[in-house]
């Protein structure tokens, strides 16, 4: 199975620019409701994953909690607790489902590092659970099977 089945298109996905502020951050996350977004270049490159926490901390830890005085804080230069790592479009499922395990969704890019897209860890555990449930009815289908009589 190719990761293309579940990818839902940079067009499709709230992301921010590097160069975006803070409050900018917090704005685009509240409106989407995302606790985690995407942060790519001018160039399209992904270059990480910022989360809510990731904010908070930076908000706490540099300016007293006064989110007037960090709002205008750039993205580039907030520390990220967590490396959200991205995957090619030409990588493998069990390497997207192992990448998943750690992260809410798993970025995508091009064969350049170009972000395409995000695969929603949601997605895949369908999948999964959906070949599991498949799996599971075809045994217990062939645990039903007819006896044949034999005639005497």
């Amino acid at each position: 199975m190719n990761i293309l089945h579940f990818i839902t298109l940079k067009q499709e996905v709230a992301y921010l620019y590097e160069d975006y502020t803070l409050r900018q951050a917090l704005e685009k996350m509240e409106y989407h409701k995302y606790s985690a977004i995407p942060i790519i270049d001018r160039e399209g490159h992904y270059v990480g994953t910022i989360t809510e926490g990731d904010l908070l901390w930076e908000i706490k830890n540099h300016y007293a909690l006064d989110i007037k005085k960090a709002e205008n804080q750039p993205l580039s230069e907030i520390p990220r607790r967590i490396t959200n790592r991205a995957v090619r479009i030409d990588t493998n499922i069990q390497d997207l489902v192992n990448t998943a395990m750690t992260q809410n969704f798993v970025p995508v890019v091009d064969d350049r590092g170009v972000f395409i897209g995000i695969v929603k860890r949601r997605d895949i555990i369908r999948y999964c659970y959906d070949l599991a449930f498949q799996k599971d009815r075809r045994e217990n289908n062939l645990l039903r099977l007819p006896v044949k009589k034999t005639g005497s």
